[in-house]
């Protein structure tokens, strides 16, 4: 039996495996007719005591976005074999952020996200995203590896 896809969610970290992450989502999504999600959260723990403007750092992320990879989100909005596309920018505490604010509401049935490749001493302090979400989501995850 086929799997097939209706809904994919690919989270943005801006790390070295993006365009990978990008690249395998908009394929998944293509060959499954898919709709598709791209999601990026801005890790609010570093500006908690400061008073940001979460709301304007998210439409700021969300405007450099939409320049800074134009091309690969113009690929998604005009392929004529996804469905629906959506870019999705949240500030929050990562993972509690990914899981309730993204992921739950859409609920995919793929979640591709990338490797970060942290050395073990940073590992085991800080954990890992993908990792936090193969453990986590109700559905299946697609880790994109590091070259």
């Amino acid at each position: 039996m086929a799997l097939h896809y209706k809904r994919i969610f690919a989270a943005l970290d801006g790390g070295s495996t993006q365009e990978a992450v990008t690249a395998r989502a908009i394929a998944l999504a293509a060959d499954n007719h898919a709709s598709l999600v791209f999601g990026h959260v801005i890790d609010s723990v570093p500006y908690e005591a400061s008073g940001t403007d979460f709301k304007a750092l998210c439409s700021d992320v969300t405007d450099r976005l939409e320049h800074d990879i134009a091309d690969v989100l113009a690929e998604a909005r005009n392929n004529p074999d996804i469905p629906s596309f959506e870019l999705v920018v949240r500030a929050g505490r990562i993972t509690d952020t990914l899981t309730e604010q993204m992921i739950e509401p859409l609920d995919p049935d793929l979640v591709v996200c990338g490797e970060r490749g942290l050395s073990n001493i940073k590992y085991a302090f800080v954990g890992s995203v993908s990792t936090f979400l193969i453990r986590n989501v109700r559905c299946d995850v697609l880790v994109v590896k590091q070259d």
